[in-house]
């Protein structure tokens, strides 16, 4: 699907700007509805038409769907270890909100419809080697959960209205423009203990393995997911490499405040011991190869979050 309008849910995001920019680089007309809870205002390009509501909210979403061929559903919370505690706050955004989208998508005959799911769908992996799309499926987290409940009402609802659809799951998705919280994207975390001269933390060994995708990797999988005729499929977004927390957080130290030791605590409910994605799916079906290599781009987070 070549043409047509987009509509970005979540796209004042860290993921949803950078995807809404190169949209628009390709000449097409997008559409943003964020709440800004999470999302920045001056993040929209002032070429995108911005609907600030919650997805949630029947009368915004029915607003930003107005002459929409395509939609990119980016919209959720996004804290693994703060669903726990919130669980419902959790299930109420990710699972119902994308009830709500998915139903007006449906309704209006939209075109097509990818859903960012997650990493946090799987089981928890014993060993640091690559899982495929058909690994155990068994969230230890609410955020997996709600997750994995919307890719399946996605995937139900959708074939029933002959709404073509992809899930993309991804995972551990790092950047420029991350937006910084206790509980997302850590290396962002680590960037701003070790601004403060603070020892970033370790939960558990640190030996803990995942797969750190940048976020210009992942916009170019969201576009070939958009763009393609591939209809009714689940795909893996990540590198395929694994390094541990550990890792990054040396690296990190080396390069902030040399001689440094990291601190451990021990380790947080809902959180799996490793998660390195099998891209051998996206590759095939989509043609994805991600081209970013975490070692190269490691400067230009530290930059962004310098002088953000």
């Amino acid at each position: 699907m070549e043409e047509g309008r987009i509509l970005v849910t979540g796209g004042a995001g860290f993921i949803g700007s950078h995807l809404v920019e190169a949209l628009l680089e390709k000449g097409r007309p997008v559409h943003v509805l964020d709440n800004l809870c999470m999302g920045k205002r001056e993040n929209v390009p002032s070429e995108a038409r911005f609907y600030e509501g919650d997805i949630l909210d029947a009368s915004v979403v029915d607003e930003a769907l107005e002459g929409v061929d395509a939609v990119v559903h980016l919209a959720a919370r996004v804290a693994v270890r703060d669903s726990v505690a919130r669980f419902r706050e959790d299930a109420r955004t990710n699972l119902m909100g994308t009830l709500q989208v998915l139903q007006q998508c449906c309704e209006r005959k939209v075109k097509r419809f990818v859903f960012a799911s997650s990493m946090a769908v799987y089981g928890d992996s014993p060993d640091p080697r690559p899982i495929p799309e058909t690994y155990p499926e068994d969230p230890v987290s609410p955020y997996g959960l709600s997750k994995l409940a919307a890719e399946k009402y996605v995937a139900l609802v959708a074939g029933r209205f002959h709404l073509p659809w992809i899930s993309l799951r991804y995972f551990n998705v790092y950047g420029p423009g991350q937006t910084f919280t206790p509980y997302v994207g850590v290396i962002t975390i680590f960037i701003r203990d070790l601004q403060k001269g603070q020892r970033p933390v370790l939960f558990g060994d640190g030996n803990q393995q995942r797969d750190f995708i940048y976020v210009g990797d992942v916009v170019r999988a969201t576009l070939l997911a958009l763009e393609s005729d591939v209809s009714g499929e689940i795909f893996n977004v990540g590198t395929g490499k694994g390094t541990s927390v550990r890792q990054i957080a040396r690296l990190l130290i080396d390069r902030l405040q040399p001689g440094l030791e990291p601190r451990f605590e021990p380790p947080q409910p809902g959180e799996i011991r490793h998660s390195i994605a099998d891209i051998s799916r996206i590759r095939q079906r989509l043609g994805f190869h991600p081209q970013a290599d975490l070692s190269d781009k490691i400067e230009e987070v530290i930059a962004w979050n310098l002088n953000p």
